[in-house]
């Protein structure tokens, strides 16, 4: 069994994965259809890989999933969900924007976690560079579309 600070840190990441999933399936279903769309489909999926590749980790390492952090993962992606609607009751670009923020920070919390583990060298057997680079990817492709929508939230509107 890994030392309880490991197992706190890697539930809080499974946590964190949980709300990102809960937040990109609202945000997929705002925008089914569209080019936005599709490329937060495509980093759902990614992001699924990542959250089972933390879990085998777990399960190697024999830490146990924690629920109620995972609820609170869960739960929280519920309340910050409430707050965008209240932002923009009309699922439009104001709400796009802070959902992609959140997603945003989230990924690079990711990428810091891979870092992390990587830096410990009892925790090798995992390709952490190569999940590092998809974070990576995933929070630039998550930028371009942040930026986006920035500038029809945030833009003059005359």
């Amino acid at each position: 069994m890994a030392n309880s600070n490991l197992a706190i840190y890697l539930n809080d990441h499974l946590a964190g994965a949980t709300g990102a999933l809960e937040l990109l399936a609202h945000l997929e279903e705002a925008h089914a259809g569209t080019p936005v769309g599709d490329t937060l489909t495509q980093l759902h999926a990614e992001i699924e890989v990542d959250r089972q590749e933390l879990e085998q980790l777990m399960d190697r390492l024999q830490i146990a999933v924690s629920v109620p952090r995972k609820v609170s993962g869960w739960l929280g992606e519920k309340l910050a969900y409430i707050k965008l609607q209240l932002d923009d009751k009309s699922n439009g670009p104001m709400r796009l924007l802070e959902g992609l923020e959140a997603l945003a920070l989230g990924i690079q919390g990711k990428r810091g976690l891979w870092r992390a583990l990587a830096a410990v060298s009892e925790l090798h057997g995992v390709d952490y560079d190569q999940l590092t680079q998809r974070a990576e990817d995933q929070h630039r492709r998550v930028e371009v579309l942040r930026l986006d929508a920035a500038k029809e939230a945030l833009g003059a509107t005359d």
